[in-house]
């Protein structure tokens, strides 16, 4: 009896610490974690002193433009002079306040950069989608028929596309499709993410909002689908040659099975990779096409800030889109170590 127990308490045992710390998921998750938040605590450090090293008086752009008393710019320079520890312990409790009001819009930076999360994420979820979808298909068939017709036009194609600037293929774009050349006419809005006037609340107002997103939506996805085709089809070549693929075809497995089981998950890698790092930069708003476009996203809002410079609301925007890659990579690594057993071992 004593030898039926230990051999039925033995695999509950091993379950039961399956998801401790001696785990390798579970280690190599934590492991992860904690390098991200270690990385995003150097940013707020160094968030903290950036702008205090810029040259420039603050006291000189916070009253630019105004008629300010000389005791209220007594007052504001003695709150500006207090000791650094004591300035760095007021910006830890709340360091995406940017430690003062926007110079130029004479509010709480977060109620003025929160408006413009939702069009950039707008502009760019969409934009990734569709990059994402087209341009694994697209390096999938160009990768797995290498040297083919559709090879050579669709790497040819990407390759140029993926070498033009985004601003000037945007600029085209609007040229071509919104102002219209010759004889024929523009289809499109010139600007904006809607017609003034219209309630975007309403089933209208989400169409009008969907027809003029979709020029700066296809500028962005035509730049980013030839990237992650080019990655997604030198990934798949790759991996065509490994001994793995090598034997299931030897195996009698059918070709698409041997494609679709085994090589292109693991081609994927790194074009998932590719995506989640993408995803953490563009949140930051696609500068150049928010400003050919004229949406007023986090793009443009950055583009305004430097202008002034509005320096809280640098700040701010810095640490938000600092906090956007780190989280992006953590996402990345996470996965990466779910779908590839190698990296977390």
């Amino acid at each position: 009896m004593a030898i039926l127990q230990e051999v039925g308490t033995a695999p509950r045992s091993r379950r039961s610490g399956s998801w401790g710390p001696s785990n390798p998921t579970v280690r190599y998750g934590l492991g992860r974690t904690l390098s991200a938040l270690g990385t995003f605590l150097f940013v707020l450090v160094f968030n903290f002193f950036l702008f205090r090293v810029m040259p420039g008086d603050p006291i000189a752009l916070y009253t630019r433009g105004r008629n300010v008393d000389p005791e209220q710019i007594a007052k504001l320079r003695a709150a500006l002079n207090k000791p650094l520890g004591e300035q760095f312990l007021a910006y830890l409790s709340n360091p995406f306040t940017g430690n003062g009001p926007s110079v130029k819009y004479s509010a709480p930076v977060w109620d003025v950069i929160l408006p413009r999360v939702w069009p950039t994420l707008l502009l760019v979820g969409t934009a990734t989608i569709l990059a994402t979808t087209i341009g694994v298909w697209l390096g999938i068939r160009a990768g797995w028929n290498r040297g083919g017709k559709f090879d050579r036009r669709a790497t040819s194609t990407t390759l140029v596309l993926y070498s033009m600037p985004e601003f000037w293929f945007g600029m085209i774009v609007l040229i071509v499709f919104a102002v219209g050349i010759g004889p024929f006419p523009g289809m499109f809005p010139i600007g904006g993410l809607s017609t003034p006037g219209v309630d975007t609340s309403s089933p209208a107002g989400w169409l009008d909002v969907a027809w003029h997103l979709v020029l700066p939506v296809t500028t962005l996805a035509v730049i980013y689908l030839a990237e992650y085709s080019l990655v997604m089809r030198a990934s798949l070549i790759e991996e065509t040659s490994q001994d793995y693929v090598r034997t299931a075809r030897a195996k009698g497995l059918m070709d698409k099975m041997v494609r679709r089981r085994h090589a292109v998950p693991n081609a994927l890698l790194p074009t998932m990779t590719l995506v989640f790092l993408n995803l953490g930069f563009v949140v930051g708003g696609a500068i150049t096409i928010e400003k050919v476009f004229s949406i007023n996203g986090l793009g443009s809002l950055t583009v305004d800030a430097l202008t002034g410079p509005d320096v809280p609301l640098l700040q701010a925007l810095f640490l938000l889109f600092s906090g956007a890659v780190i989280f992006a990579n953590l996402v990345a690594d996470l996965l990466y170590g779910y779908f590839d057993p190698r990296v977390r071992t």
